[in-house]
């Protein structure tokens, strides 16, 4: 497995969004758990008493990657530690930006900004949440396990906004969960020839991996079987799902995952890692930190100030085109061997089956609602790469959608849908080539081991959803409804539970039954009522849809997806 973690001791005792949100409130009444001994430490939870749900925060995973070169390098094993460490607090966040908020190309822009600094590089840890107030080890006949990967861009997010417990509780206690968290932004995704020479690139998604190494080694000290793993994601959380099932050319060798499932995939413009845009931005770095003149500059970079990274980690990015993200994923030739579009054509996937959601009106908040931009010029500003003639191939399939600014969030979406009235305008259309094919893409490649479904219920924004199986994710939801939230979260456990979102363990779910999408094309509903009630229904993709992914994918050499 490739894992270097030191020998593995058993339990000593047996007795458990856009996105940057502080930490949830602690459990009304909790009391020490168990010490689990993982043999380079003993960590020690809290049993919350009115759910039942053991608790394990801030596990170290990997070691801190500032120690020595180990920034922009392949995470390494934790260090041991003595002593028994209390896991009951959540763990320090890694360093965040924000998404971009220029009106021009995100290489265009000089302006700097400065913001105040508060998370820290030394924040490979994760959370574990177990069902019960033991945890007991059982090797080979455990729990299944969700390990959900937060979103955020690539550039920002955490562990802390999350509740594992939520989760167990939609399951009826029958799962174990963990939560991960992986380097960001310029810390996690510096692009590069240099970067590929003298360290890793996509340091974030190894970090990633290696949660999930570490989660085969050991998961069963905590009641999971790692035979048994399910990997989700919401946005780039999902978009990293989508990364770990094209890895290695979608033959991860030995296999970390059995189901992935997909809540609003992410894929922006996968560069290779010496491509002009990224060595661009990779120059940018260097000179933001007058590593110009060294002649090694990845060591120069490497020995710079953490505050002077993550200033320029935030300037960078602030300054990306409207809603774009420009610390993301590259063509790594190792662990990314080629643009995700080509391995999932070819049908090489790491993962035996797939749900996957989306939102009905995904690229809105990613769109400037008051752009200017045809679709011509919008599609050649998101995607720099693109030639005139797609740009007025793109032209063709949105032009007649709407407005400027719905066509805009059709591209960058793909809404599938009608606004009060109102066909959905220029730049809502090109957001589909980002949040919403990418789902089709994955859903023909699994063939008959996926399904589909959508989330509706308005006003059906990008991340709307994560409160409904994250119940007690901060914010409220537009529509509290038991009946509800059981149907949409109890198809997602039930996946990860019984590798089919068709099992209903809950009685009362109103879910109609599921068909495998890529049989006769049909997904799965999620809405309301003008009259307020529940409207769990099963329909067919649009076919207009699907052409236009189909165009995407044809033009995918140069969005470089």
């Amino acid at each position: 497995m490739g894992l270097k973690l030191f020998t593995r001791i058993n339990l000593l005792a047996v007795s458990q969004v856009l996105l940057a949100l502080e930490a949830l409130s602690s459990p009304a009444a909790t009391v020490s758990a168990s010490i689990v001994n993982l043999g380079y430490a003993q960590y020690q939870g809290s049993v919350d008493t009115a759910t039942n749900i053991t608790s394990f925060f801030g596990i170290r995973y990997a070691a801190p990657p500032r120690i020595g070169d180990l920034r922009w390098a392949a995470p390494q094993p934790p260090s041991f530690v003595s002593g028994v460490q209390q896991a009951t607090t959540k763990p320090n966040e890694c360093n965040q930006a924000t998404l971009g908020n220029s009106s021009t190309n995100p290489f265009e822009s000089t302006f700097m900004r400065k913001r105040a600094l508060s998370q820290s590089e030394d924040c490979l840890f994760l959370n574990v949440y177990t069902p019960g107030s033991e945890v007991v080890a059982t090797p080979g006949r455990g729990l299944p396990v969700v390990v959900w990967i937060h979103g955020g861009g690539y550039i920002e997010g955490s562990a802390s906004p999350y509740n594992g417990a939520d989760l167990i509780i939609d399951s009826n206690h029958g799962a174990v969960i963990v939560l991960i968290q992986y380097r960001l932004g310029l810390f996690g995704f510096l692009p590069g020839e240099a970067v590929k020479e003298g360290g890793a690139l996509n340091a974030g998604l190894l970090d990633q991996n290696y949660a999930l190494q570490w989660v085969q080694a050991y998961i069963s000290d905590f009641g999971g079987d790692p035979t048994k793993v399910t990997i989700w994601g919401e946005s780039a959380g999902a978009g990293s799902v989508l990364q770990h099932i094209v890895a290695h050319g979608g033959n991860t060798q030995p296999p970390l995952f059995k189901t992935a499932m997909t809540s609003s995939t992410f894929l922006p413009s996968q560069y290779n890692y010496n491509d002009r845009i990224p060595e661009m931005l990779y120059s940018e770095v260097v000179n933001g930190t007058n590593c110009i003149s060294s002649s090694d500059t990845l060591s120069c970079l490497r020995a710079a100030d953490v505050n002077t990274l993550q200033t320029l980690n935030y300037n960078i990015n602030v300054n990306g085109f409207f809603g774009t993200f420009v610390f993301v994923p590259v063509v790594d030739g190792t662990f990314i061997v080629e643009r995700p579009t080509v391995t999932i054509r070819k049908g090489r996937l790491n993962g035996n089956y797939l749900l996957a959601m989306s939102n009905s009106h995904e690229g809105n908040i990613f769109v400037n609602q008051s752009t200017t931009l045809d679709v011509a010029d919008y599609v050649k500003t998101l995607f720099p790469d693109i030639g005139s003639v797609q740009a007025a191939g793109a032209v063709t399939m949105y032009q007649n959608y709407g407005s400027n600014v719905n066509q805009a969030n059709l591209v960058m979406g793909d809404c599938m849908c009608i606004f009060e009235g109102i066909s959905l305008s220029l730049v809502s259309w090109v957001v589909s080539a980002i949040f919403v094919c990418p789902t089709y893409y994955l859903l023909l490649a699994f063939g008959e081991r996926a399904w589909k479904g959508e989330f509706a219920i308005s006003p059906g924004l990008h991340g709307n959803d994560l409160a409904y199986y994250f119940t007690s994710f901060p914010g409220s939801r537009a529509y509290n409804n038991s009946q509800f939230i059981t149907a949409f979260s109890n198809s997602f456990m039930a996946m990860a539970m019984f590798e089919t979102p068709d099992d209903r363990y809950t009685p009362g779910d109103i879910t109609p039954s599921w068909r495998f999408w890529r049989h006769d094309l049909t997904e799965m509903m999620f809405n309301e009522t003008s009259a307020g009630v529940p409207d769990v229904y099963t329909f067919k993709t649009d076919s207009a849809l699907l052409e236009r992914c189909g165009y995407w994918r044809d033009v995918s050499a140069y969005s470089a997806q």
